[in-house]
C-alpha cells in the first residue's frame, strides 16, 4: 500500500531482512534486519568516500564497543548483534516513554533508527508492564489505530500517546503507533493492508522503529482529507472498527518534530568500518541543526542537496545511467539499485566473486551535485562473518528501482537531514528539506 510518496517505503526495511534471511539460510552468518530473521526494515547504504565523523567509535571482530560522550542532545547509536542476533546494519537507539505529564515512564532499547520513514511504532511486547497505563488516542470518543502498509507487509494496532524522551530531549503528548495491541479481525476483511504482519520484535528484529525522516507526519494530507484511506480507523470497541479521516495533529509523527527545542533536523555520526565490516559500532544522533555548537553546519567541506518533502534528490545516476533518483535511509541495511552485471546470491544480496565499485552521483532540487563511490563485496562472505557493520553490502530487489543509500552510506560520515518546514507535500516537488554531507 503507498499512502502519499514514500508509506510504501517505510517498512522497506521488511523486505530487506527477509533477505538477510535467506542469505543466512544457505549458509551465511549474522543476518537481518525494518524493519525485516526477521522481516524487518532496513535496506542500503554506501561504500564511498568523504565527510567526518565524530563522537563515534568502531570495533574490529575482536574488538569491544567504546562509548561517545554525549550532550544532552545527543542520544547514541548502535549496530551490533542486535535484539536477535541476526540483523546486519540494523542501527539501534533507546527511547523513553512515559504517560503524558507524569513520572511513569518506560525506557525501551533496541528501537531501530530510521531516517526512511516518520513517527515512533513500537511492540506492545516491549512495553507490556507499562502499557496499560498509556492513553490511548480517541477521535469523537472512539479509540484511533492504524494499519501502516509497507513493502512486504503491514503493521497494526492502537494508537496511543505518550511523552518521548531520549536523553535530554522530551516530545510532548506524541501519537505513537502500538503494534499489535488489537486484534486486525476488527477491520472488515480487505480493508488493511495485506500481505506479512510484521508486528512482534522477532518480526522486526527490533523492539520498535523510530521514523526520523523528512516529513513530520507518516501520512499527511491525504490521510486528513480522504476517508477510504487504508492507514487510519476508529474503533468505538475492540471488535470493531471503520476507515476515518485523521487530522495531522492525530498522525503518527516524528517525535523529534516536537521537542521544545533542536527540532529542525538530525546529525547522524557513525565510524568508519573496515572492508570486512565489524562485530559492533557506536556513533550518535545529535537533534537539531544550527541549534547548538554541537550541531553547526560546516561552513566548507559538506555539500547540502535539497530533496522533496519525503527525503528524495531531484535525480540520480549510477555507473552513467541516468533518470533515476535517491534517498537516504538507515533503515536499510544495503545499498540497493538495480545492476545486473553483478553476480547475486539466491537472496538478492549482490556476490561478486571480488570487490566491485560503481560511481554515483545525487543531484538536490537545489541543482548541487555531488559524486559517490559505492563498493559492493560478496555478501555470503561477509554474513559468514561475526560481524554486523559492513559499508560494502548491497543487493538488488524488485521493489526499489532507484538508488537506495542505506546504512552502509552513513559509515565514515556526518549526515545533516534537515527537515521539511511544511506539514505536507508531494512527491519529486521541491521541500526545504535537505540532505548533507
Amino acid at each position: 500500500m503507498r499512502i502519499d510518496s514514500k508509506w510504501g517505503r517505510t517498512l522497506g526495511a521488511f523486505i530487506l531482512a527477509t533477505a538477510v534471511a535467506l542469505v543466512a539460510g544457505c549458509g551465511g552468518g549474522g543476518s537481518s534486519s525494518v524493519s525485516e530473521g526477521s522481516t524487518n526494515s532496513s535496506t542500503s547504504g554506501t561504500g564511498s568516500t568523504g565527510g567526518t565523523s565524530t563522537g563515534s567509535t568502531s570495533t574490529g571482530s575482536t574488538g569491544g564497543t567504546g562509548t561517545p560522550t554525549l550532550a544532552a542532545n545527543q542520544t547514541a547509536i548502535t549496530v551490533s548483534s542486535g535484539l536477535t542476533g541476526a540483523a546486519p546494519n540494523m542501527p539501534m537507539v533507546s527511547v523513553t516513554l512515559c504517560v503524558p505529564g507524569t513520572t511513569t515512564c518506560q525506557t525501551i532499547d533496541h528501537i531501530q533508527l530510521d531516517t526512511g520513514s516518520f513517527g515512533l511504532r513500537l511492540a506492545s511486547a516491549a512495553a507490556s508492564t507499562f502499557l496499560g497505563s498509556l492513553p490511548k488516542e480517541t477521535l469523537s470518543g472512539s479509540a484511533v489505530a492504524e494499519c501502516a502498509g509497507f513493502a512486504d507487509g503491514y503493521t497494526w494496532g492502537y494508537v496511543h500517546v505518550a511523552d518521548v524522551k531520549m536523553n535530554g530531549e522530551t516530545a510532548s503528548n506524541v501519537p505513537v503507533h502500538v503494534l499489535d495491541d488489537l486484534s486486525q479481525s476488527a477491520v472488515a476483511s480487505g480493508h488493511c493492508a495485506t500481505g506479512t504482519l510484521n508486528n512482534t520484535p522477532s518480526r522486526l528484529a527490533a523492539n520498535g522503529i523510530l521514523g526520523v525522516g523528512t516529513a513530520r507526519y507518516d501520512c499527511g494530507s491525504y490521510c486528513a482529507t480522504t476517508i477510504a484511506n487504508g492507514a487510519y480507523y476508529v474503533c468505538p470497541t475492540s471488535t470493531s472498527c471503520s476507515s476515518s479521516l485523521m487530522p495531522l495533529a492525530g498522525q503518527v509523527s516524528n517525535p523529534i518534530r516536537s521537542f521544545a527545542t533542536d527540532n529542525n533536523g538530525i546529525v547522524i555520526a557513525m565510524p568508519a568500518v573496515a572492508a570486512a565490516g565489524a562485530t559492533s559500532v557506536t556513533g550518535s544522533i545529535t537533534f537539531g541543526i544550527g541549534t547548538q555548537t554541537n550541531n553547526a553546519l560546516p561552513g566548507s567541506g559538506i555539500n547540502s542537496y535539497t530533496t522533496d518533502h519525503y527525503g528524495d534528490v531531484q535525480s540520480a545516476t549510477l555507473a552513467g545511467t541516468g533518470g533515476l533518483t535517491a534517498f537516504f535511509d538507515s533503515g536499510s541495511n544495503g545499498l540497493f539499485f538495480v545492476d545486473n552485471s553483478i553476480a547475486q546470491c539466491s537472496s538478492g544480496f549482490f556476490c561478486p566473486s571480488s570487490t566491485v565499485q560503481r560511481g554515483a552521483t545525487v543531484t538536490g532540487f537545489n541543482g548541487t551535485t555531488g559524486s559517490l563511490t559505492l563498493n559492493i563485496a560478496n555478501a555470503t562472505q561477509l554474513l559468514s562473518s561475526n560481524n554486523y557493520a559492513f559499508d560494502d553490502l548491497g543487493g538488488s530487489i524488485s521493489a526499489i528501482s532507484d538508488l537506495d543509500l542505506g546504512m552502509p552510506f552513513f559509515y565514515g560520515r556526518s549526515v545533516y537531514i534537515g527537515y521539511d518546514i511544511a506539514s505536507s507535500g508531494s512527491a519529486g516537488v521541491a521541500s526545504s528539506a535537505y540532505v548533507a554531507f
